[in-house]
């Protein structure tokens, strides 16, 4: 039989696909076990329970064991890392857990999410991103929407496509003096549907992140797509310290099933900053107010959750408008009620989220950005 140090040394060759390093070096391997019969344990501990490339490693590990004389039979066990261990991996990868350089200059990631559909979680992103940024931020959009992507829209970005810079990395493009923007949208003709699996998710996703020169940024907001699906496993693996912004109506049944998104970001170990209530009433051209949606479900979801309820938005017709016409209502109408209470969202997640950036490096000479095609998953 092999000893333990020759079978971590054969573990070298199972590699993480995000983290580009392999699991002894990453201290996943947290034990093995061989047995006088042939057969031996290995216990893997992952980021998150959900993992979504789990049967990466079960299959690596248990065919780099295998190849070793001696041995009969591979038994693969899994756990998850601890709040300790995270942070050790984190120290060593960098700053948000991902490979040195990507995301390394973002103080802040901010995924926004709901548990349902139509609730406005899109339009409160694009809007939450201006007013950070009228709030002296700098700010990133990252549309994680895959299936229902709107923020090239709701930001007034066209048909234009992102560009890469001398070390191979995909400029996003800016909307409205500064906010970057990065969207399937853009890879895509216009109006074409992703018809895409959990795999070929996870791997636009990680490109998004590892391969787009975000630079510095205050917040990245990370607008998720309804529910708690593959794309929300993922970005909670590849981000672990990440912080999620729930957004509801405030009737019951809406409450209740984004109820379900903070159970998700429980179970991944996501920080919950708050919650947002949407469409807290329909506000007219003359200032009356209808609560046509009911009253209370985001007070109730925050006070349940015990996170602050940072806004309530009302649903005003230019709010709509703006957001087919590309330009935030923020920045078109600071004084309408509803802009009014996404500048009170943002202020209250400032003060949640006190920004220190990490020391700007030199930059080094780039060549002239060239048109770029990502190397995205076919369906």
């Amino acid at each position: 039989m092999p000893t333990t140090d020759e079978i971590r040394e054969a573990l070298r060759a199972v590699i993480d696909p995000e983290l580009r390093r392999d699991i002894v070096e990453l201290d996943m391997v947290r034990s093995i076990t061989p047995h006088a019969s042939g057969v031996v344990d290995v216990t893997v501990s992952l980021t998150t329970p959900g993992c979504p490339i789990r049967s990466h490693f079960q299959d690596g590990v248990a065919q780099a064991v295998r190849r070793l004389d001696g041995v009969t039979g591979v038994n693969v066990d899994f756990d998850v890392l601890t709040d300790t261990q995270k942070g050790a991996l984190q120290k060593k990868l960098g700053r948000n857990g991902l490979p040195e350089g990507a995301l390394a200059q973002v103080a802040n990631v901010v995924c926004v999410g709901s548990g349902k559909g139509g609730v406005g979680k899109s339009t409160v992103t694009a809007n939450l991103a201006a007013a950070l940024h009228a709030e002296g931020k700098q700010v990133g959009v990252l549309d994680a929407d895959v299936w229902g992507y709107s923020q090239p829209r709701m930001l007034g970005l066209g048909a234009e496509r992102p560009k890469v810079n001398g070390q191979r990395k995909i400029i996003p493009l800016e909307a409205h003096g500064g906010i970057k923007v990065m969207s399937i949208g853009f890879f895509l003709e216009e109006d074409a549907a992703v018809v895409w699996r959990g795999p070929m998710l996870h791997k636009a996703l990680t490109q998004f992140l590892e391969d787009v020169e975000w630079g510095e940024l205050d917040y990245l907001l990370v607008d998720l797509p309804p529910g708690t699906g593959d794309v929300s496993m993922t970005l909670a693996q590849l981000l672990p310290q990440a912080s999620f912004l729930i957004v509801t109506t405030p009737q019951a049944v809406a409450q209740k099933v984004a109820r379900r998104s903070a159970e998700m970001a429980h179970k991944v170990k996501l920080d919950i900053a708050g919650v947002v209530e949407n469409m807290s009433g329909f506000v007219t051209p003359s200032g009356e107010r209808f609560p046509i949606f009911g009253e209370g479900g985001g007070q109730l979801l925050a006070d349940e959750l015990d996170v602050p309820l940072l806004g309530k938005v009302p649903l005003t017709m230019p709010l709509r408008e703006q957001a087919d016409s590309g330009l935030p209502l923020v920045l078109s109408d600071p004084d309408d009620p509803a802009a009014q209470a996404i500048r009170q969202t943002a202020r209250g997640l400032i003060a949640l989220s006190p920004v220190e950036l990490p020391v700007m490096q030199a930059p080094s000479p780039a060549a002239a950005p060239q048109p770029v095609g990502m190397s995205l998953p076919m369906a």
